[in-house]
C-alpha cells in the first residue's frame, strides 16, 4: 500500500505527480541543473551542454531568450547578464526595465521546462545554492525567483557546501576538507568535517569581489600597455582560456596577486576555525578559475597536499545540490550543518551589540538569551535586531524592530523577557520576545526591504578584524559607565 503524506493544515491534492527533484546552481555566468538517476548525480544536458549562460534577452519581437548572447540573436535585443549580483537589491530596475529577481525567475523557468523535457516528467521542487556570503535578503530573493518559475525551493545551501556534499558521498571520504571556490566574480573558501555521513561547516571566507573577471581584466591591461590597442573582454577569456595568445610565465605573473589573495582568506578560514594546515585532509577546487595551472600550484603550495580535481569544477555543486535534493525527497542517512557567515543579536543599553547567534554556528538553529529591564516600571522594551561582528550598533547592520509591550511594572532588573532567534537550514531568520510572568510575546520574520551589497558584507568582516581592539576597550568604557549609573 502507498500512502501520499502531507503538512497538516494544507488542502489535499490528489493524484499530484511526483516528478524530480533537480539540483540548481544558478551563477552569476552560468547556470547547470542536475538530478540523480539511480543514486549517482547527473548534470542535465540544456541543450548545447550542461552550462547554460545565465543571460535573458528581450527581443524586439516581444521574445524572450534565455542562455544565448546577443551576437547570436537579434541584434535589437536588449540583454541582460550577470544580475545574480544584485540580488541584495531585489526591487532595483537593471536598464530600468528588470528586477533581479524576474531575470532570476526566466532562466529558473527556461531551466525547469528544459529539463522536463529532457526527463520526460514535471519537476516541483529543487535545491538552488547560493554564495556562501549571501545575506537573508539576497536568499529569500533567490527564493521569490523560483516561485516566479514554479518551483519550489527545498532548500537553499551555500555553493561550497553542496561542492563538499557531492564530493563527500561520492567518494565516502572523512575528516577535514577544505572547499577553495575560484568562480567568475567571487571567491569563498569553506572548511568542513566529514564523518560518516555527518557534514559539518567548521568555518567559511571570501571575498566578494575577487574572480576570475579580475583576471580577465588584468590580461586586458597588459595588452593595452604591450601594444595599446583596447582588446574587448570576450577576447581575454579566449585568451585565459585557451592560452594560446599569452605566455604561462606571463599569465602566472598575471594571476599571482589574486591568488595570493585567496590564500591569504584561506588563512583566514583556518584561524577561524582554529585548525592548522596538517589538519586538511583534502582540498576540492569548485570554480572555472579552478583550471589555471598557477591556481593549483599555489593551492598545493600552501595546503601541502595536490588538490583533488577528480570531479568537473563547473558541475560539482549542482551535483552536491541534486543529492541533497534526494535526500530532502526520499531521505537518506545524510545530515548537512552549514553555518551562518554574520553574527546575529540585538542592541542593549549604551549602544551596545549583544550577539545572540555568533558568526560561524552551524544552521539551522535556535538560540535563547534572557534580558532584563533597565529602568524601573518599564512596562515595554524595544528588540532591535543587528547584524555583524562589531561591539557597537553605530558599526553594524539594522535588520528589523520591533516592540515587546504587556511587561509588568517591576523594579529594575526584575523583570525576565527571554528572547529566541532561530534560523533556518536556508538562513532566513525568526526573532521572538517573550515575558517570562505574563507569557506575553512578539515575534517577527526578518525579511528586510534592503540588503547587503556583497562588497558591504565584505567590508563588515575586515573592519570587525581591524577594529578588535578599539571595539573592545569602548564596550568596557561604556558597561563601566553603565554599572556607575546604576551604583549612584
Amino acid at each position: 500500500m502507498l500512502l501520499q503524506i502531507q503538512e497538516p493544515n494544507t488542502p489535499f491534492v490528489p493524484n499530484k505527480p511526483l516528478g524530480f527533484a533537480v539540483g540548481i546552481d544558478l551563477g552569476t555566468t552560468h547556470t547547470v541543473v542536475a538530478y540523480v538517476e539511480d543514486g549517482t548525480p547527473k548534470a542535465l544536458n540544456l541543450g548545447e551542454g550542461y552550462l547554460l549562460p545565465s543571460v535573458v534577452n528581450y527581443q524586439a519581437d516581444g521574445q524572450v531568450l534565455v542562455g544565448i548572447n546577443e551576437e547570436d540573436g537579434d541584434e535589437q535585443a536588449i540583454q541582460f547578464s550577470s544580475f545574480k549580483r544584485h540580488m541584495q537589491e531585489p526591487s532595483l530596475k537593471i536598464k530600468g526595465l528588470k528586477t533581479p529577481v524576474e531575470l532570476s525567475g526566466k532562466v529558473l523557468q527556461h531551466v525547469k521546462q528544459t529539463a522536463e523535457k529532457v526527463l520526460g516528467a514535471p519537476i516541483h521542487q529543487a535545491v538552488i545554492t547560493v554564495p556562501a556570503y549571501f545575506d537573508d535578503t539576497a536568499r529569500q530573493a533567490t527564493k521569490d525567483a523560483a516561485t516566479l518559475a514554479g518551483l519550489e525551493v527545498l532548500r537553499l545551501i551555500n555553493e561550497p557546501t553542496a561542492a563538499a556534499l557531492c564530493y563527500g558521498l561520492d567518494h565516502g571520504v572523512e575528516g577535514v576538507y577544505a572547499i577553495y571556490d575560484f568562480g567568475g566574480g567571487t571567491f569563498d573558501v569553506s572548511l568542513l568535517r566529514m564523518t560518516k555521513g555527518v557534514f559539518q561547516v567548521l568555518a567559511t571566507a571570501g571575498d566578494t569581489q575577487l574572480g576570475g573577471d579580475d583576471i580577465d581584466q588584468a590580461i586586458v591591461d597588459y595588452w593595452h600597455k604591450r601594444d595599446d590597442t583596447l582588446i574587448s573582454l570576450r577576447a581575454a577569456r579566449h585568451a585565459k582560456e585557451n592560452l594560446t595568445l599569452l605566455t604561462q610565465s606571463v599569465l602566472d605573473t598575471l594571476t599571482k596577486p589574486f591568488i595570493d589573495k585567496t590564500l591569504g582568506i584561506c588563512q583566514q578560514a583556518l584561524t577561524d576555525a582554529d585548525l592548522a594546515i596538517n589538519d586538511i585532509k583534502g582540498v576540492v577546487l569548485v570554480g572555472g578559475s579552478t583550471r589555471l595551472q598557477s591556481v593549483r600550484k599555489a593551492v598545493e603550495a600552501f595546503f601541502e597536499t595536490p588538490p583533488l580535481i577528480n570531479l568537473d569544477p563547473d558541475q560539482v555543486v549542482a551535483l552536491g545540490a541534486a543529492l541533497q535534493a534526494q535526500t530532502l525527497t526520499q531521505g537518506d542517512d545524510t545530515l548537512l550543518l552549514d553555518v551562518t557567515p554574520l553574527s546575529l543579536g540585538i542592541e542593549t543599553i549604551g549602544g551596545l551589540v549583544e550577539k545572540i547567534i555568533p558568526r560561524n554556528t552551524p544552521i539551522p538553529a535556535s538560540i535563547s538569551q534572557e534580558f532584563t529591564t533597565y529602568q524601573s516600571h518599564q512596562t515595554a522594551m524595544k528588540i532591535h535586531v543587528i547584524q555583524g561582528e562589531r561591539e557597537l550598533v553605530q558599526d553594524c547592520r539594522s535588520l528589523a524592530e520591533f516592540i515587546l509591550e504587556g511587561i509588568p511594572p517591576l523594579s529594575a532588573g526584575v523583570a525576565r523577557i527571554e528572547v529566541t532567534f532561530s534560523l533556518d537550514a536556508n538562513g532566513l531568520l525568526t526573532v521572538k520576545a517573550q515575558e517570562k510572568t505574563t507569557g506575553t510575546y512578539q515575534t517577527v520574520d526578518v525579511k528586510p526591504s534592503y540588503g547587503l551589497t556583497l562588497k558591504d558584507l565584505e567590508t563588515m568582516l575586515q573592519q570587525s578584524f581591524l577594529c578588535e581592539t578599539e571595539d573592545s576597550q569602548k564596550r568596557l568604557a561604556i558597561e563601566s559607565q553603565l554599572r556607575s549609573g546604576q551604583n549612584a
